[in-house]
């Protein structure tokens, strides 16, 4: 009997142990950058930008994967050189370069339609998405936003034969008319929020709502202003008729959630160009090329890469 209740002391010193040194492991790992909670402790805004660059992880290390929808000018769209080749363009994609070169990392973007931005961003198989973000709450689950960029704003558009019928928002909450907006975007939301009793008609590009604008196919659309302005620029029938309100007026760039360090970088390097002047260069030089020969949506081809 005593020997049993010996092995039993033993056995329960035993484990004792264990139990302290699995402790002492984790407070290890944690002081040691490795615990799950390291995350919510590091202070990356402390760190000079050498610091930073040094803790930042991609999905590929040396490399920043973007997702991106050109259909979108003079955000994103493909613009016609005098080769007659198509080069990727917009001033999200200047950003884009930006940032690249600012983290010392080489670019690679990947155009796909919008929603695929979204899939790519939530299943984090690309550092960053910029297809013309704004910071909607119900998409923080599955990316992080970053500071504002640009200051954009959103508009209804129909074609000069329909201008007339729309003088109000209240006028685009009609059964009898078809409202276009791209699926999966902030446009959506509004025409759902406005124009309720509408027959809404969610298109994968925008290129795909002004195509059906012109061909009589919708009667009106919410379309983001700047963009909405391009196209107006381009076909003379269309009519940018009305501002449509939105609180959440501005444009991030979406990172990998749970990325604080890369958060951080895309930040300053967001702060530097609109200090430097570049962003205001960036939307200059996109809005110049939007007005001449594009191509808005898919091409042929994958991968866009540029050297950063």
């Amino acid at each position: 009997m005593k020997k049993f209740l010996a092995l039993i002391l033993t056995l329960a010193m035993a484990l004792s142990v264990t139990a302290c040194g699995g402790s002492d492991d984790t407070a290890d790992d944690t002081a040691d950058g490795e615990g799950a909670g390291t995350e919510e402790t590091v202070d990356y805004s402390a760190m000079s930008d050498d610091e930073l660059k040094a803790a930042i992880t991609t999905i590929t290390e040396g490399t920043l994967k973007v997702a991106t929808s050109p259909d979108f000018a003079p955000y994103e769209f493909y613009a016609i050189d005098e080769s007659g080749n198509a080069q990727l363009a917009g001033f999200e994609m200047s950003l884009a370069q930006y940032i690249a070169d600012y983290l010392g990392l080489t670019l690679e973007i990947t155009p796909m339609d919008f929603d695929g931005t979204l899939m790519e961003l939530q299943s984090k198989t690309v550092d960053l998405g910029m297809a013309g973000y704004s910071p909607d709450p119900d998409r923080e689950s599955i990316m992080d936003f970053s500071d504002i960029f640009y200051e954009g704003g959103q508009s209804f558009v129909t074609t000069q034969d329909k201008a007339d019928l729309f003088t109000s928002l209240e006028d685009t909450n009609n059964p009898d008319y078809s409202i276009g907006a791209q699926n999966g975007s902030i446009q959506a939301d509004l025409a759902n929020t406005n124009s309720p009793d509408s027959d809404v008609v969610l298109l994968p590009k925008v290129t795909d709502i002004v195509t059906d604008l012109l061909a009589g196919n919708l009667d009106g659309a919410y379309i983001e202003t700047v963009v909405a302005e391009s196209y107006a620029a381009n076909y003379p029938d269309l009519a940018v008729v009305l501002e449509v309100p939105y609180d959440q007026a501005g444009s991030v760039v979406g990172v990998s959630k749970g990325n604080a360090a890369l958060l951080e970088g895309v930040n300053r390097a967001i702060a530097a160009a609109k200090e430097d002047g570049s962003m205001d260069q960036f939307v200059a030089e996109a809005n110049e090329q939007a007005s001449g020969d594009i191509i808005e949506g898919l091409v042929d081809g994958g991968e866009t890469s540029a050297e950063g």
